[in-house]
């Protein structure tokens, strides 16, 4: 279990504190919802933690099987729906080491795809994965 300070500052603004390392994050609403859009938003924070979730559980099972995904990285494209105002679709690319057998990428991708992020996202949230082996 983590403990999660979340606080609110003013003007669509909130901080938010990791208990046990300290680290802080600023969010902020975006543009085109009453806010300046200087930080993340929440739903973009949705979607890195997907992208996130996915490379970090990729590495955590990769590293014991002896191959290291050090260098590897990703983009993820988040879209809305209006109404409601929520996350329509995460579009996701992660690069990865091209020496990696048939075999290892079917394992990550599956690993990738079981994350707890994606795990935790409503059915209706549409995802698309590329997952590209180009480093």
């Amino acid at each position: 279990m983590v403990t999660l300070d979340i606080r609110y500052t003013g003007q669509k603004n909130c901080e938010l504190i990791h208990q046990p390392s300290g680290a802080v994050l600023h969010t902020d609403a975006p543009k085109d919802n009453q806010g300046k859009g200087e930080s993340f938003s929440p739903t973009d924070l949705l979607a890195a933690s997907l992208i996130s979730c996915m490379i970090t559980t990729m590495a955590i099972k990769a590293e014991p099987q002896g191959f290291n995904l050090k260098g590897c990285f990703g983009k993820v494209i988040k879209e809305m729906s209006s109404d409601p105002r929520k996350v329509r679709q995460l579009t996701i690319e992660i690069h990865l080491p091209k020496n990696i057998t048939a075999e290892q990428k079917t394992y990550l991708e599956n690993i990738a795809h079981g994350c707890p992020v994606k795990l935790s996202l409503a059915p209706e949230v549409i995802t698309s994965t590329t997952f590209i082996y180009d480093l």
